[in-house]
């Protein structure tokens, strides 16, 4: 089922004669549980004509690097392996979209693309619409309850988001049907490249600092792996323990969302079929915290600088930029671990050497980078740069959250104290009461 709601024209243009149906992949990096996919496979069965997915390999994603383009390249392989078995064409080629999907949509009757959020995929979309002169239909896939649909407008915090969401949920937490390819065995005239072949073509203009992550696979069958793991052995003590640094409570499965290698539908829907103590907790984070996320970067224009703050923690960090800070690490030391806290080393080191930080300590991680920095709006400033580079889901809507959370966002005022003002801090002596961060930062030395 596809619900009207997820489903938007970009432009206005009438029916076209075309040989194909094009899909213009994006965010949603994946051949199941795909609305845009099975919207773009529905009308080409009616019409009986091929689908045409096409992905832009692009030479400098914004702030990405060689960790990010192996990880996508290697699950992008795997999504277009699984395309060609449903008799589905795949070809990936190199340039920005506003001028390779024009080019491939020349011969297409329509062309469906799926949604993203951030500024650069919004600024995409319309551009393309503009350049092509056939139908170009937007299918939403990446959240589970449409953006505007969810609430037409920036929230607050979660206690304004949850009740708003939770209204119309049930409309949405529903399978998706695959349908079969009627047309199959189609084969453009386009100058494609494999993705396996992607970082050889990227050579000259690729990102090397960042070295790929071991032990963490892209692609589907290996999110739906880390899925079936999450649910047998560690779903049911989520709720008691996916704050805790030492435990490993957590999913592992936030790259995979966030390069839309794996459906948050089709990841609640078994979290919600498998039930059990921790289920609860793990779909408030997955559904309420993430397209709360999806929400304030959709509707703050700002959301990746200090001016996405509320005004409060605004004025109140502004207030307090002149106080002493007791450390100053550049971004040099901070990007190093080089640090005297042993647990902010840990966190970093764990983000440079697996992509991925526990989110608590994401947290206390944050809250030390504005206590150590010579100012609130330089400190965040680095907080995402450190996130966007080190981590496999650096540049989502949820990064952004999680670094903006540090300082205020979705948050409220607290007691006032030096540097933080009424934003909410945390000490190294909170986490030495509450969890046996020795053992967190042994597996991190």
């Amino acid at each position: 089922m596809i619900q009207t709601e997820r489903i938007c024209a970009l432009n206005h243009h009438g029916p076209v004669n075309g040989a194909y149906v094009l899909y213009w992949m994006q965010s949603s990096q994946r051949a199941g549980c795909n609305h845009a996919l099975e919207y773009a496979l529905a009308f080409a069965n009616e019409h009986r004509l091929p689908v045409v997915v096409l992905f832009c390999l692009m030479d400098r994603y914004p702030d990405s690097n060689l960790r990010h383009y192996s990880f996508m390249l290697a699950g992008l392989q795997a999504t277009f392996d699984a395309l060609r078995e449903r008799g589905i064409t795949a070809v990936m080629l190199r340039g920005e979209p506003e001028s390779v999907v024009p080019e491939a949509a020349r011969r297409a009757r329509l062309v469906v693309t799926d949604r993203g959020y951030t500024r650069h995929q919004r600024r995409w979309r319309p551009g393309v619409a503009r350049r092509i002169e056939c139908p170009l239909i937007q299918v939403e896939t990446d959240v589970i309850v449409p953006v505007e649909t969810a609430s037409p407008k920036e929230e607050y915090a979660a206690a304004t988001f949850r009740p708003k969401i939770g209204r119309v949920l049930l409309r949405y937490m529903v399978p998706l049907s695959e349908r079969e390819a009627q047309v199959t065995g189609f084969r453009p005239d386009m100058d494609a490249i494999e993705p396996v072949d992607g970082l050889k073509t990227l050579t000259p203009v690729l990102d090397r600092s960042v070295p790929p992550v071991d032990g963490t696979p892209g692609g589907h069958v290996a999110a739906e792996h880390r899925l079936k793991e999450f649910l047998d052995s560690r779903l049911d003590t989520y709720g008691s323990l996916r704050s805790d640094p030492a435990a490993t409570a957590y999913s592992g499965l936030s790259p995979y969302l966030h390069f839309g290698q794996i459906s948050p539908l089709e990841v609640a829907l078994a979290a919600s079929d498998h039930g059990g103590p921790g289920a609860e907790s793990f779909l408030e984070e997955l559904i309420v915290r993430r397209e709360l996320a999806v929400n304030f970067t959709y509707y703050n224009q700002s959301y990746d600088s200090f001016a996405c703050l509320p005004d409060w923690a605004q004025s109140t960090l502004k207030a307090h930029e002149t106080d002493t800070r007791p450390y100053h690490y550049s971004r040099e030391e901070l990007e190093t671990a080089a640090t005297h806290d042993e647990y902010w080393n840990a966190a970093q080191r764990e983000m440079r050497l697996t992509g991925s930080m526990h989110n608590y300590m994401r947290m206390y991680w944050g809250k030390k980078i504005l206590e150590w920095c010579p100012g609130p709006s330089e400190a965040f400033d680095t907080a995402l740069y450190l996130n966007n580079k080190w981590q496999l889901d650096g540049r989502d809507p949820n990064s952004y959250a999680g670094v903006a959370w540090c300082f205020g966002k979705h948050d409220r005022p607290w007691g006032e104290r030096s540097i933080f003002g009424k934003v909410r801090y945390m000490s190294a002596g909170g986490l030495e009461r509450k969890f046996d961060i020795k053992s967190y930062v042994s597996r991190f030395t």
